[in-house]
């Protein structure tokens, strides 16, 4: 980014920007007011340096007060910093009610004084943005479930899946991963984040199926203060928090066709603004999506723009379910029970022989998700040293679709069959979630509301 220098007069210009030259800062020069509001349209900088007088009026500072009042509805915390000639304690006050951050009489005796003067407003706002920014990531973390798994790959396919995986995780090349419910797709998408050379950077996680129309531009871009009725203060968007990192976008085949276009837009020119602002900002971000459904067919039935998935499915990886992943159940069982222990602090529980046949004999409709619930189940209600295959329960699940549950079903908790059902309706839809909401007639965010609460 660099500073804006707004002044009229030509000498003044050209010192300031020699000046900030020296000092490795770039510059970019106006002389009206209307072009400054132009150039904060079109990007964001650093800092403003702005005089008060223009060709209109030499002395009052008429001119420039209005400009940092319209500058400031464009941005709305861009250090500016006012000049002029005719400085009097009245137009400094005034200009600091309106949001100037510094007054400088012209011409400056020191220009060491100036550039300190430039430095630090550059470092409160630096500071004060990546505190906003760390208030929101922290904010993110706690409604975040915890995953203390890593990646097993063990079999042929998986092996397979983490090669392509680590080719294309140093570049920035977007990423599409596909899959079942409950294969691991987060996991995947965060291993490549941290093998890229983005890893030192945050990793944004959106479910795009789960924001509202309403509040979709202030959760995607951030809003600023007074964009509506409710906005009391500033938000910060995923898009910036993930600035320099990457942006992963679960879900996209839930999201709404509207939403899809603000999106395609981000996608194509990595520029976007925030709800209530013109003011243009460039993203620097790494894209990962990922779905559980079939997007040729929802392109087919209109329900995902084709040009969309063009820019989102710049490589794409399909992870296999786990019954096609034999190899993989038992370490990802003793994973499992090794974190499980830990996390109840029991007593160090192993496997029976029994039981890690019916690990592997099962079908596993739920994934990787369903196996780490049934052990982390398995190790909170066994008494036992040793967890046997009656401590799995896994005979009160379904192992195929449509095979009747019969007694089993009754066994089960309220919590457990609810969260049953939601599974079997989502499968006969073949993932697709909008149908299974409309399935169980409940809206699209009350079904994620309660499939995050079986994930608990």
């Amino acid at each position: 980014m660099a500073v804006l220098i707004a002044d009229d007069d030509k000498a003044i210009v050209k010192a300031l920007t020699l000046l900030l030259d020296s000092e490795h800062m770039r510059s970019v020069a106006c002389s009206t007011p209307a072009e400054v509001l132009d150039r904060v349209k079109e990007a964001s900088f650093q800092l403003a340096l702005i005089d008060l007088n223009y060709h209109e009026d030499t002395t009052s500072g008429k001119e420039g007060l209005e400009l940092i009042s319209e500058m400031r509805k464009l941005d709305s915390d861009l250090p500016i910093v006012v000049m002029t000639g005719w400085g009097t304690v009245n137009i400094a006050v005034e200009a600091m009610k309106r949001g100037a951050v510094d007054f400088i009489e012209k011409p400056w005796e020191k220009n060491d004084r100036l550039i300190n003067t430039i430095r630090t407003q550059i470092q409160l706002r630096n500071a004060s943005r990546q505190e906003l920014k760390l208030k929101t990531e922290n904010r993110l973390l706690k409604n975040q479930q915890a995953n203390t798994s890593h990646l097993i790959c063990e079999s042929p396919l998986m092996k397979e899946v983490i090669n392509l995986a680590d080719r294309v995780a140093g570049s920035d090349m977007p990423v599409l991963i596909t899959g079942e419910n409950g294969t691991g797709k987060t996991l995947l998408a965060k291993y490549i984040h941290e093998q890229s050379a983005r890893s030192e950077n945050a990793f944004v996680a959106v479910n795009m199926g789960g924001i509202s129309d309403s509040i979709f531009e202030s959760e995607m871009f951030g809003h600023i203060k007074g964009a509506y009725t409710d906005a009391k203060s500033e938000r910060v968007g995923r898009v910036e928090l993930a600035e320099d990192g990457t942006l992963f976008m679960d879900e996209i085949a839930n999201m709404p066709t509207q939403q899809q276009a603000k999106i395609l837009r981000l996608l194509e020119e990595f520029r976007y603004e925030r709800l209530g602002s013109s003011q243009t900002r460039e993203a620097s971000i790494r894209v990962i999506s990922a779905t559980n459904a079939d997007l040729d067919k929802l392109i087919t039935e209109q329900g995902f723009r084709q040009d969309l998935l063009y820019r989102l499915n710049g490589v794409a990886l399909e992870i296999p379910p786990l019954r096609n992943r034999q190899e993989d159940i038992l370490p990802l069982s003793q994973q499992f029970l090794q974190n499980a222990n830990a996390h109840y602090d029991s007593a160090a529980k192993e496997f029976t022989s029994r039981a890690m046949r019916e690990l592997q004999t099962y079908s596993w409709p739920g994934n990787v998700r369903e196996l780490q619930h049934v052990i982390e189940r398995a190790v909170l209600l066994c008494s036992r040293d040793a967890i046997d295959s009656i401590d799995l329960q896994l005979t009160s699940k379904i192992d195929e679709p449509g095979v009747a549950v019969q007694d089993e079903f009754y066994e089960m908790t309220l919590e457990e069959a609810e969260a049953w059902y939601i599974h079997q309706v989502i499968e006969k839809h073949a993932g697709n979630h909008t149908q299974a909401a409309k399935a169980l007639g409940i809206s699209r965010s009350a079904l994620y509301r309660r499939i995050e609460k079986t994930r608990h």
